[in-house]
């Protein structure tokens, strides 16, 4: 049984957010700083800016303009400026993903206030963007990011695992200080498509996660739900990838009621009606 149920716009049956961590370098870079001088992991990063976002707006493009947030960390938007931009062009939507995807360390709020600093800085400065909505970098938070995002009239997170349908964090003693959008690693590319010497582990084939992903669209469907992804363009962005979240976007498409939005939207819609 789903949580919280939603009334969702135009009275669709469901909402989807196509979302997108363009990570870039910052994915290796976060967790290893000794990483800048390892070319050949960074490129696994690069590849996600050289060649998987373009085809990703490609997809998104053909797919009939389809709306998608990208959460971009500061430092993705510092060194790859142009893509970006190309994102915005497309009307996509920018989202805070920290400065270089460092993981959250509960017991350092000063590293917290830098990245959460930094990010915002970086994406001002480099695209004229201030996001409204967050994703901590490999979903680790804190009660203390919570409420820098509140702070900083932030509408939405999109980390914590704990529901289905959004809710709100209450803050202050304010019952509504942000939206939480839901994720799941299941409807996460990466544990599915992506290697690392460090961390190994079984790549699978697209029919398989074909049939994970849209046996919990099934489900989040036929209870009203929202399918809220955790793609990664350097993971999503192989050709063969690319077919996968073609067919994923296609079965969707062939159910009746289903609103396609950004995570923006799809958190004010809750707002709206809660």
């Amino acid at each position: 049984m789903i949580d919280t149920k939603v009334t969702w716009p135009n009275g669709a049956r469901c909402a989807v957010t196509l979302a997108f961590d363009f990570d870039a370098e910052t994915l290796w870079l976060g967790r290893d700083p000794a990483n800048i001088d390892r070319p050949g992991t960074l490129s696994q990063g690069l590849y996600g800016a050289k060649v998987g976002v373009p085809s990703i707006l490609q997809v998104l493009r053909e797919c009939g303009n389809l709306p998608a947030t990208f959460y971009v960390p500061g430092w993705t938007a510092e060194h790859h400026t142009a893509v970006v931009e190309a994102i915005l062009k497309d009307g996509h939507e920018v989202a805070h993903h920290s400065y270089i995807h460092k993981w959250i360390d509960p017991t350092d709020p000063a590293t917290e206030l830098e990245e959460m600093e930094k990010g915002l800085e970086a994406l001002k400065r480099s695209v004229g963007v201030r996001p409204v909505g967050y994703r901590a970098p490999a979903n680790e938070t804190s009660m203390n990011m919570i409420r820098l995002l509140a702070e900083r009239n932030f509408v939405y997170d999109s980390t914590m695992f704990d529901a289905v349908n959004p809710y709100f964090h209450s803050v202050g003693g304010n019952p509504r200080a942000l939206v939480e959008l839901p994720v799941a690693w299941m409807l996460d590319d990466v544990p599915f498509t992506l290697f690392s010497i460090k961390a190994p582990r079984t790549m699978c084939t697209n029919s398989h996660i074909l049939e994970i992903w849209t046996d919990e669209f099934r489900a989040i469907y036929q209870a009203g739900g929202l399918f809220n992804t955790m793609l990664h363009p350097q993971a999503i962005g192989r050709p063969s990838r690319l077919l996968l979240l073609r067919e994923l976007i296609a079965h969707m498409q062939s159910h009746p009621g289903v609103w396609f939005a950004t995570s923006s939207d799809a958190a004010r819609a809750f707002a709206a009606q809660a």
